[in-house]
């Protein structure tokens, strides 16, 4: 059964006039500026690059807290990787690869290109008070200890 004319046009007019609607009822909202970020992530002993590191982005709010939620990426065999489109602001970089100590910095991102070149360094190794250690002749000496009989107390 065909439909009556005025059924259509009124079906066409409520749908023009509900896009219409929503198109003026709509704030001329303007996207905040994104950036390009580009890392490269290279070894601080000899300046080669670190494949398949995991660089990892959280927004960071004015308080300096990180904001829920992340983006992780994963570095080429040259060491390089990308993300277009991080809002300007403050932006905590991590990156963690294996064999390598763990990376952590903030940015304030306030321009459209940005560059980041990552030194990631060895393990270092961990100070033990069980261990020997040369003695330093300035250094105090150790709690609980008594002291050097060359270097008596004056009286």
């Amino acid at each position: 059964m065909p439909m009556k004319p005025s059924v259509a046009v009124l079906g066409i007019l409520v749908a023009l006039f509900a896009t219409t609607g929503t198109a003026l009822g709509q704030k001329d909202t303007e996207e905040p500026p994104t950036a390009l970020l580009s890392f490269l992530v290279i070894k601080d002993a000899n300046g080669k690059p670190v494949r398949n590191a995991a660089v990892i982005l959280h927004a960071v709010d004015k308080k300096g807290k990180q904001e829920k939620g992340d983006l992780e990426l994963k570095t080429d065999p040259d060491g390089k990787t990308s993300f277009d489109g991080i809002p300007y602001g403050m932006l905590r970089v991590q990156v963690l690869a294996q064999g390598f100590q763990t990376y952590g910095q903030d940015y304030d991102i306030e321009k459209r290109n940005v560059d980041i070149m990552i030194k990631l360094k060895r393990p270092q190794d961990q100070y033990s008070i069980y261990e020997e250690h040369s003695k330093d002749p300035n250094a105090p000496p150790k709690q609980g200890t008594p002291p050097d009989a060359s270097n008596p107390k004056p009286d």
